[in-house]
């Protein structure tokens, strides 16, 4: 996709945080934006801050994890705005604690609105992209798919799911002869949303803004870049599990921190 002018880009979790940056990145590029989101009032709020200044956008509402609510969006969207070019699955959640503390609503959650979700908005809108002379899927995954996250093990898991969701996609679409829908997983490490109050980056890393990863969005759909990685370890993390031998791999994770990031996470009320 060389240009966003005159595309129409579906953000999922649209009205907050990497949503809401990358809902005013793609605007500012040209492209229409439809937030979506669960919460009404901050979908609308957004919608007005891009038609403030001179965008274009409209604000649906609906539930990720309802596949009745995905598809009544989906109508909505047809009927007033019209087919997506773009659609970013970007709605997530994160609980974090050992394992045994969380309840198991909130590991389950996760997985509802992390992976499930993923999938149900996809079958719902790939359809469309098909249909598009040349579309692209975004899936928002994580670093911590690439490794293990202790104090996060559904979280991770969860964005494991979507980075083997996302490659399969691709290389699928590709082999049916689709390859007009490109697809781009996107792996932050922590980025400074809220969610992840009280964790620590990993050493020599900082947490990464909202803005900077919708720079990095917008910049890898116009290049057709299968991956984000970022910041630069999460480019190395996956060479280095493969080729390290584990007890050395643990090692590393610990040295820099990864596997103690997640004990004093705080995140925001989510349920």
């Amino acid at each position: 996709m060389t240009s966003l002018a005159a595309k129409r880009v579906l953000i999922t979790g649209g009205g907050s945080g990497i949503g809401r940056s990358l809902a005013h990145r793609f605007a500012g590029a040209g492209a229409e934006v439809v937030v979506c989101d669960i919460d009404a009032s901050a979908a609308r709020e957004v919608r007005a801050r891009i038609t403030a200044r001179g965008g274009r956008a409209c604000a649906v509402t609906a539930d990720v994890t309802d596949a009745s609510s995905i598809a009544r969006a989906r109508q909505q969207v047809l009927a007033e705005a019209g087919p997506i070019d773009v659609l970013v699955n970007n709605a997530g959640i994160v609980h974090g604690g050992p394992f045994l503390q969380v309840p198991l609503s909130r590991h389950l959650a996760t997985y509802h609105v992390n992976t499930l979700a993923v999938v149900a908005v996809t079958h719902a809108f790939l359809p469309d992209l098909l249909a598009r002379p040349e579309a692209h899927l975004v899936n928002i995954a994580s670093a911590s798919g690439f490794v293990g996250l202790p104090y996060g093990s559904t979280y991770a898991s969860s964005k494991w799911a979507v980075i083997g969701f996302s490659e399969s996609i691709r290389m699928e679409l590709a082999s049916l002869g689709h390859a007009h829908v490109r697809v781009t997983t996107v792996c932050p490490s922590y980025v400074r949303t809220g969610m992840f109050d009280g964790v620590r980056a990993p050493r020599l890393t900082r947490m990464l803004t909202p803005e900077r990863v919708a720079d990095l969005v917008v910049r890898a759909v116009l290049k057709k870049r299968a991956f984000v990685l970022a910041p630069w370890i999460v480019g190395v993390t996956p060479l280095l599990n493969a080729i390290l031998p584990r007890p050395v791999f643990d090692a590393v994770a610990r040295a820099f921190g990864v596997n103690t990031s997640m004990a004093s996470w705080r995140g925001r009320p989510q349920l």
